[in-house]
């Protein structure tokens, strides 16, 4: 499929693409917290009939243990929390909120100073934590968005087809100045039909100039603006970035590359499933090896 062709398959910012991971996971948070009321209001009930806790553990199918310690509240009782470890960034929420309200907000920044407090957790755990205090934030400024908001497919403006995910892809990774005069128009459309797609353009330009220009240091920078945004799939890729900075730093800036090794075990792989029960290592070494290689 090229960028011309007429676009298959979903369409862009479909119900599920449009609610974010955060959402699903109060909206489970919600329906769980609703389930346990719904089961306290029913054990009470029962309860207020003059019936046992073993009769009603019978009916319920909770354990009549579980039955009386539930009666001996008014409301469902709270779950424990686990107590909090060194490897946990709550642990340090004091410290870091202090550290937070002075301006220093960057994950890369307050690692060295709570692991100086005895921190043993990842800066990915850490990542998580400011994540949702930025969320917190930007609710406070603009406002709760509607949870169940669902965005028209973007369409292509020459055909009215819906622009489909690989071709709107294609086109986010894409530099402007190699783009046609229908692809321009293409651009244009899914900027203004979908906020995601503008945001994910605007990541991806930035990473591809860090990587042309082969400097790291905005790159911290980079994964903090990523993990900001909460489109799961740039998140995930700036935290797996994050687990193994230092080898991604020394891909941008230094001249080696293992893709020549790479290239060949592929290339090695590829001849072995060909020749798959049909040769043995006399032949493979001859497809492997240079015409005139000598030991």
């Amino acid at each position: 499929m090229n960028l011309h062709g007429r676009a298959t398959g979903r369409a862009l910012l479909s119900d599920a693409d449009n609610i974010s991971t955060a959402q699903n996971l109060l909206k489970s948070r919600l329906a769980h917290r609703k389930s346990r009321e719904e089961i306290f209001k029913t054990i009470s009930v029962l309860r207020q009939q003059g019936l046992t806790c073993s009769e009603i553990g019978r009916r319920t199918g909770f354990p009549r243990r579980s039955v009386a310690k539930w009666l001996q509240f008014e409301t469902p009782p709270d779950r424990k929390r686990a107590v909090l470890k060194r490897s946990s960034a709550w642990y340090f929420e004091e410290y870091l909120k202090q550290r937070w309200e002075n301006g220093i907000r960057s994950g890369n920044a307050l690692l060295p100073l709570i692991q100086e407090r005895g921190y043993e957790g990842s800066l990915s755990n850490l990542q998580r934590l400011l994540a949702g205090w930025r969320r917190a934030e930007k609710e406070e400024q603009e406002g709760p968005t509607k949870e169940d908001q669902v965005l028209a497919p973007v369409r292509d403006p020459e055909t009215g087809h819906a622009i489909s995910p690989v071709i709107a892809a294609a086109l986010c990774i894409k530099p402007r100045g190699r783009f046609t005069l229908e692809q321009a128009r293409k651009v244009e459309v899914l900027k203004e039909g979908s906020p995601a797609f503008t945001t994910m353009r605007r990541l991806a330009m930035r990473f591809n100039g860090i990587l042309r220009g082969r400097k790291a240091d905005p790159l911290p920078a980079w994964i903090d603006d990523a993990i900001e945004t909460d489109l799961a799939p740039i998140v995930r890729f700036a935290r797996t970035l994050n687990r193994d900075i230092d080898a991604v730093r020394n891909a941008i800036e230094m001249e080696w590359s293992n893709g020549q090794a790479e290239g060949q075990i592929n290339r090695l792989k590829t001849l072995k499933r060909a020749m798959y029960g049909r040769a043995g290592p006399n032949l493979l070494r001859a497809r492997m090896l240079p015409l005139h290689h000598t030991n």
